[in-house]
């Protein structure tokens, strides 16, 4: 009888600590998780602040707009002359004069 009881207990103590759904290694895992989604979760919210400031200049600044039209699509204002540089072409050695 007197070791019987000891023994229950350590089982008990072992179950609570290494058993079950919510055992010392589980929490610790989802403590880990918790963290890392935090961190996407703050990442995301970065981008996202980013991503409303640069609506906020396509909408508001005239000059940000110029400049998006000028870079991706090489537009140029009336009066004004387009000198695009090219990438010199590879002449094949049995071309040459």
């Amino acid at each position: 009888m007197r070791l019987i009881f000891p023994i229950l207990l350590g089982l008990a103590a072992y179950y609570a600590l290494f058993g079950g759904d919510y055992s010392l290694f589980e929490l610790r895992k989802a403590r880990k998780e918790v963290l890392v989604q935090e961190r996407e979760l703050e990442a995301l919210r970065r981008e996202v602040d980013s991503l409303r400031a640069w609506v906020d200049s396509l909408q508001n600044d005239s000059a940000t707009l110029e400049r998006l039209a000028r870079e991706r699509f090489g537009m140029i204002r009336e009066g004004e002359i387009l000198y695009r540089l090219a990438e010199p072409s590879v002449t094949r050695p049995d071309t040459l004069p």
